[in-house]
């Protein structure tokens, strides 16, 4: 029986029998994971990041941690894990990471043991300016072998694929930003990206399968990789990592034009509002920094 027919597509109200299951996983960035990912991310500010056994991980890098090993087979064909493993299997062709919430106590180190306990918190039906979705919302909480730890909420949507691509309502860049720094963007890049986090989506180095199936224009640009361009960009010129992070995704990015990271302290200096800005001026990410 092939792993499709083990887990065939259920509807809203069977989806929310699945809130409530849980699953652990184990993992570690080695060194070697740690110097793919600060190359892949390429940003000019990665050069001099630590990424011996024992140094402190930087922000976010434990998403690279936990790989799923699955068989060539038992992917769909947008080159995600199919579903029913762990997320519901909805009836949508597209699924994305939309947002995510994140709070840590402590740092974890590079070569540690990590131990994240998943549960699927929520499954939300939704209509939008793109038709109906459903966001299904993931708790993680991450440990270290020496006390520290991350709380995390993740939204992934599921969608139907349009017939054509239809972009959302544009939301503008920061004003005034404290600081406004160029990124380049290629192919390179997404597929180096890709790699070091082993994520075989395929609308990030598959151009034919983005534009023809997903109806997408181009290549698209990974939203962790924004969410980690966007926390160093903090940590850096607070700096100080902050102690909570918040990031929704808000317009696609493509391969096809440089994005810039933006960032702008409010009033009293523990917060600092962020996005990653395209040359046309409006946003792919939105974020939240504080140091509270």
């Amino acid at each position: 029986m092939s792993r499709a027919e083990t887990f065939p597509m259920i509807d809203m109200k069977r989806a929310e029998d699945w809130v409530g299951r849980t699953e652990v996983a184990w993992g570690k960035l080695t060194p070697q994971l740690a110097g793919m990912l600060k190359a892949a991310v390429g940003h000019r500010k990665f050069i001099d990041r630590d990424t011996r056994n024992s140094a402190l991980l930087p922000r976010l890098w434990h998403w690279a941690a936990f790989p799923e090993f699955v068989p060539l087979s038992e992917l769909g064909e947008d080159g995600h894990p199919k579903l029913g493993r762990f997320l519901p299997p909805l009836a949508f062709k597209r699924r994305m990471w939309a947002a995510g919430r994140l709070n840590f106590h402590g740092s974890l180190r590079i070569g540690e043991r990590l131990r994240r306990k998943s549960e699927i918190r929520a499954v939300t039906p939704k209509s939008g300016g793109t038709g109906e979705m459903v966001f299904v919302t993931v708790a993680h909480e991450i440990e270290g072998e020496n006390g520290a730890f991350i709380e995390e909420e993740q939204d992934i949507v599921y969608l139907h694929i349009p017939e054509e691509y239809a972009p959302p309502k544009r939301v503008p860049e920061i004003e005034a930003p404290d600081f406004d720094e160029p990124v380049p963007v290629n192919e390179a890049r997404l597929f180096r990206f890709s790699a070091a986090t082993y994520n075989a989506h395929r609308i990030h180095y598959d151009l034919p399968y983005a534009r023809e199936v997903e109806k997408y224009p181009a290549l698209v640009t990974h939203g962790p990789m924004q969410a980690m361009l966007l926390i160093d960009a903090a940590t850096r010129h607070a700096g100080e990592a902050p102690k909570r992070f918040r990031f929704r995704g808000v317009h696609p990015m493509f391969h096809d034009h440089d994005l810039r990271v933006q960032g702008k302290r409010e009033p009293g200096g523990r917060v600092m509002k962020l996005g990653t800005a395209a040359p046309d001026g409006y946003l792919g990410m939105t974020a939240e920094a504080g140091w509270d």
